[in-house]
């Protein structure tokens, strides 16, 4: 992969983890134009490597939050700290079981199926559009809304579904705080985040090539950076109900996709 190839993907996954446009629908979209000829593997690590850093970046942004939320659980009191963690495992759930069971069946949709990150990217439009219209409220996520927020989370792994959006979304229309249910949403990702690489690493799936290092590297800061600016700008941008425009933007890049790919079968 080309070292500007690599700083572009960066960039996507870096910007469109956070922002509600669907990371790996635009990493697909992204590899399609740049004409990527990697094989399944190598392509799968960079994906990896790529998560990885915007994991990182969440865990800066949120570095204060982590920290308060690890010492109040520590005290082994039933506290709003340790009934946050309790939280963000109860919303691991069905991802957990999505990628246990259903694993080889999601790896094969992330095989250039622009047409489906299209129709998906239309989906993701109607949930922000539909969270946008909610009312402001002061309520903070229950249990049974974490297990809710987490069957969307588990949804959203489908190339084109908005991670962030579909899970703040749900969360929103459940009659959440918007700024609580961005802040659940960013936390709750990283645990499968670091899951998941522990996971392809023993399993050996991933393969590296000692001259893929530079972009990989390359590709890491890219994410990371972009990843710090956009997890910022989208917690205000939620405080302040401006997903709509969101959904604009994935509605046209979903045609576009859909329009793309009917046109190159």
């Amino acid at each position: 992969m080309e070292i500007i190839d690599a700083i572009i993907l960066g960039i996507i996954q870096g910007l469109t983890e956070f922002l509600p446009v669907s990371s790996s629908g635009h990493l697909e979209i992204g590899k399609a134009i740049l004409g990527d000829q990697s094989v399944p593997e190598e392509s799968l690590l960079f994906t990896v490597v790529l998560h990885f850093a915007t994991a990182l970046s969440t865990m800066v942004i949120f570095r204060k939050d982590i920290l308060s939320i690890v010492k109040g659980a520590l005290k082994f009191e039933w506290n709003d700290d340790l009934q946050f963690i309790l939280k963000i495992a109860i919303s691991m759930i069905p991802a957990v079981i999505v990628g246990l069971f259903f694993e080889e069946q999601l790896e094969s949709l992330f095989g250039g199926n622009i047409l489906l990150v299209g129709c998906m990217l239309l989906v993701t439009a109607i949930l922000l559009f539909l969270a946008d219209k909610a009312k402001d409220t002061d309520k903070k996520v229950s249990f049974k809304n974490a297990f809710v927020i987490g069957v969307s989370q588990a949804i959203a792994m489908l190339p084109g579904i908005s991670r962030s959006g579909a899970t703040i979304s749900t969360s929103v229309l459940l009659g959440n705080d918007k700024t609580k249910a961005a802040r659940f949403s960013f936390l709750m990702v990283v645990p499968l985040i670091f899951g998941k690489i522990a996971k392809d690493i023993l399993s050996g799936d991933l393969t590296y090539d000692s001259g893929n290092f530079a972009s990989l590297s390359i590709g890491f800061i890219a994410a990371f950076v972009a990843g710090l600016f956009a997890c910022t700008w989208m917690i205000s941008l939620v405080k302040k109900s401006k997903l709509s425009y969101f959904a604009i933007y994935c509605t046209i890049v979903g045609l576009i996709a859909i329009i793309f790919s009917l046109l190159n079968t």
